[in-house]
């Protein structure tokens, strides 16, 4: 879709030139948003012999240990390694520890699984990290810490998550304002501004200490050099063996605070010098007043600068702080306004030509969050499994365990890259569907970027050496839906929209390995060989009548419409690909011809595997040792994706490939079977195109009856991932003498099937919905206007399919838009971010959706999976009007 759009002329702009110069010199790039926002209870932290990440490195203990494998705070900035971070620290006097990292609940606490219980909102960002900026809110009362993890563990799963607002802590505006925003002078020339106001009735008093540390490097093998920090005149001096050397300064005369980023062995473990300067030791000075805990020398690996405000009702103070060369000219603050107010413009201008075509400020708005919360989740991850599995030289050797811990078949993994991640919280990992999805909204303002994360993941420090790509950082050896294919091919799209130039080398790269992929799938998912895939949850948690990463027991085999609709799909990806590397260059002719026939057998295998003509819809089966089949007969997303798997090529291509051309005759000549089954090649539609698919005109209005049914499906704000049919009479399922069973949830699991606080059974999820609309284009492309169905189900009202993803569009990019009534469907009924002119342009984009309201639900910044509102807002910018509504 975007393809055939106008490219905005986001290159003609200062930070679109910048972006051309990265291609050859990353100087731009080499600083940036690059700590997570939770660092603790990562499996990369994880040295337990259990496995339990989030006990083994708690919140509680972050403050005081040093992590191995990166780092975290409060609006994080560093360099691609971070060697050196900057990150703000806060305290408002009552809390009981400093306040440096973001809280939340672990997997366990929450009674619908991990959960940050924080304000914060990401509000703006260019891809080269010239302007970031993102709002915290700050109580003036003590953070309850306490009262959210017994209040939470209390309640049960039928219950609502007790969130951070409902603690009253933000009434009548009693918190703070803290702004906290980066500006580029030069490539290493960092400023930093932090504004802070108070929003309540009465007068505040905050510490505010920005922080710079260098990440430790040094206590994990004997020998290792460290960086240096040292009180230089009104500034800190950086030394670092691996940088230039730096130099912090800070408007204002601040009290500068020097510890180290070393762990505090005393507190945790009961062990080492109690007068040692550890990495709390700011921490233990300012809140537990412990006047020994920084260094009177004022030198370290950690510093701060001490702020005290005083704040009136309503007053706002800003700070500033510059981190650059040493012996760099000039004074540190001179031209500092100057070129935030450069970067602003520079800013506005960038998604001006990227808008040109929105004219709904509010949408514009949303746009640009969502598009801020892409950049600021770009993260270092490091994380070499073999150091990981041995343990370090100057650390107590690791359990016997380990050798068998997590991922321990994944020793070739040696990741050390800034990376895309879904959550900078709840999910600072990625994950390989996840990034295929992420990959497609940054290319709208970074291409080069999303091209090199897709070539990341298929690199041998990441592809398993049977070219599995890996998972997720739980567990990299899961299958996720096979992605990486349809997103190189839609990146490649959207990057030749943009720069008028098709990256054909990037194309060959990604194929290439794709290849080898595919293959891998095809042994290892096919179990008999019959083109029927199984694959496991595929990142569906929670969807199904029972876990299906696991075994179903009885030596039965699940057989799984999504997965074989996926591979489906990926095949007529990698048939796409081949035929436009064909266009250049006819060896790869034979590629192209080998995809089509292997979906047709896919296709074949299909309608006969998991079709159920009755019902009209797709599902899983049980494969018995007996040679039985009995299918799920409960309708959920996995009977939808099938509708996936559609291409539309066009005569004017595969003319010009005579051999591939030839060969799809063939087969389908002697292949009339398949031919009839699934192919409209004979019948061209308009423009002259074929289609493949695995859904002929029959089973695609079947499955889109049931889709766009309000009763079933469709719901106001998208496609829902479980029929609403299930919310009276749940589904039932007898199986090994027990009754299983599957109802409608619209928002928080009730079942703990797979654990976390992912559901699938209800809410409304974007990338599937995506998906879909993706597919219906493609649909459109083959029929034309004049193939029509009833939209909504019921109405009697007809509509083409264009029509139809359009409206499915704008559901889904209402959900974070003020309607006529001035509210957003997101926020659901929370009075504050609903009319609180504070919060109520402040969006935030949630893991998914409630499927009856549209309330938020889940992670409460996965941006990376509900970010693709803003390639939705692009899309729909000038669409038809809206035409379905009831």
């Amino acid at each position: 879709m975007a393809d055939t759009c106008k490219a905005p002329p986001i290159f003609e702009t200062a930070e679109g030139r910048r972006l051309v110069a990265a291609r050859t010199d990353p100087a731009w790039r080499l600083w940036g948003p690059y700590l997570s926002e939770r660092q603790w209870g990562t499996v990369r932290e994880d040295y337990s012999a259990d496995g339990e990440a989030w006990d083994y490195l708690p919140h509680d203990h972050a403050r005081s240990r040093a992590y191995r494998w990166g780092e975290d705070g409060i609006g994080g900035f560093g360099d691609t390694h971070l060697n050196w971070c900057l990150a703000l620290a806060l305290w408002n006097g009552r809390d009981p520890i400093l306040k440096e990292r973001l809280f939340g609940l672990t997997n366990q606490e929450g009674n619908h699984g991990e959960d940050v219980k924080e304000l914060y909102y990401y509000l703006d960002g260019t891809p080269t990290h010239t302007l970031m900026r993102m709002l915290y809110k700050y109580p003036h009362a003590a953070y309850p810490y306490e009262a959210l993890v017994a209040e939470n563990r209390r309640r049960g799963l039928d219950d609502p998550e007790f969130e951070i607002l409902d603690t009253g802590l933000f009434d009548e505006g009693r918190y703070s304002d803290v702004e906290i925003a980066y500006a580029k002078a030069a490539p290493d020339d960092i400023l930093m501004r932090i504004t802070v106001t108070n929003r309540g009735p009465e007068p505040t008093r905050l510490a505010v200490l920005p922080q710079l540390f260098a990440r430790n490097i040094w206590s994990w093998r004997p020998g290792a050099l460290r960086p240096a920090l040292a009180q230089d005149g009104d500034g800190v001096s950086a030394a670092h063996p691996d940088m230039p050397p730096m130099r912090l300064d800070a408007d204002g005369a601040p009290a500068w605070l020097f510890t180290e980023n070393d762990t505090n062995t005393h507190r945790l473990f009961g062990t080492g010098d109690p007068t040692a300067f550890t990495k709390d030791g700011i921490d233990r000075y300012l809140v537990q007043g412990e006047a020994g805990a920084v260094n009177p020398a004022r030198a370290g690996t950690k510093c701060a600068a001490l702020h005290w405000l005083d704040l009136g009702p309503g007053e706002a103070k800003v700070l500033r702080l510059r981190f650059r060369r040493a012996g760099a000219g000039g004074a540190p603050f001179a031209d500092f306004d100057a070129v935030f107010a450069e970067r602003h413009a520079e800013a506005d201008a960038f998604y001006a030509a990227l808008q040109r075509d929105i004219a709904d400020p509010d949408l514009a708005r949303v746009q640009r969050q969502a598009l801020a919360g892409m950049l600021w989740s770009k993260q270092l991850y490091h994380y070499d499994m073999r150091e990981w599995l041995a343990g370090d030289p100057a650390q107590p050797p690791p359990p016997e365990a380990r050798r068998h811990a997590r991922n321990s078949d994944w020793r070739h993994v040696r990741a050390n890259d800034i990376i895309s991640m879904p959550d900078a919280w709840e999910y600072p990992w990625f994950a390989s569907w996840d990034l295929a999805l992420q990959s497609l909204v940054l290319a709208m303002v970074d291409p080069d970027f999303a091209k090199g994360q897709l070539l990341l993941l298929v690199d041998e420090a990441y592809t398993h050496p049977n070219a599995a790509l890996p998972a997720y950082e739980w567990g990299f050896g899961d299958a996720n839906p096979p992605l990486h294919a349809w997103a190189a091919w839609r990146v490649f799209e959207l990057d030749r929209a943009l720069t008028g130039t098709p990256d054909h080398d990037f194309l060959k790269r990604i194929f290439n390995r794709m290849i080898l992929n595919f293959t891998w799938w095809v042994n290892r998912k096919d179990q008999e060989g019959r083109n029927l895939f199984q694959g496991g949850f595929l990142g569906l948690d929670n969807i199904g009548i029972f876990d299906r990463s696991k075994p179903i027991g009885n030596g039965d085999e699940l057989t799984q419409s999504d997965a074989t609709a996926w591979m489906a799909m990926f095949a007529l990806n990698l048939m796409r690909i081949a035929i436009e590397l064909a266009l250049q260059d006819r060896t790869y002719e034979d590629m192209a011809g080998k995809f089509f026939e292997h979906f047709l057998l896919i296709a074949a295998a299909t309608g006969e595997g998991v079709w159920d003509e009755e019902d009209g819809f797709f599902y899983d089966v049980i494969e018995t040792r007996s040679g039985a089949r009995r299918p799920i007969r409960v309708r959920t997303l996995v009977g939808l994706i099938p509708i996936y798997a559609v291409a539309v090529l066009s005569e004017a291509e595969t003319a010009r490939l005579p051999g591939f051309t030839a060969r799809l005759r063939f087969f389908l000549q002697n292949r009339p079977d398949l031919a009839s089954l699934v192919s409209r090649w004979n019948e061209p539609g308009q423009g002259r195109t074929g289609l493949l698919s695995l859904l002929r005109g029959h089973r695609l209005k079947a499955l889109l009856r049931r889709m766009l049914d309000p009763a079933e499906f469709l719901s106001d704000h998208g496609v829902r991932g479980v029929s609403r049919v299930y919310a009276d009479a749940p589904f039932c399922f007898p199986w090994n003498g027990r009754d299983l069973g599957l109802a409608y949830e619209p928002a928080e699991s009730r079942s703990r099937l797979f654990g976390g606080n992912s559901n699938w059974r209800g809410p409304v999820w974007l990338p599937v919905n995506y998906l879909l609309i993706e597919s219906l284009h493609r649909f459109h492309d083959y029929y034309g206007p004049d193939f029509r169905v009833e939209a909504p189900t019921g109405s009697g009202r007809f509509h083409s399919l264009q029509e139809i993803a359009d409206d499915l569009s704008r559901r889904l990019v209402a959900l974070s838009t003020r309607g006529p009534d001035g509210r957003r469907p997101v926020y659901g009924t929370s009075r504050l971010e609903q009319e609180d002119p504070h919060f109520r342009d402040h969006v935030l984009f949630y893991e998914y959706y409630d499927g009856d309201t549209g309330r938020g639900v889940g992670a409460s910044h996965q941006t990376g999976w509900s970010g693709l509102v803003a390639l939705l807002i692009q899309q729909c910018a000038t669409g038809p009007a809206d035409r379905m509504r009831p």
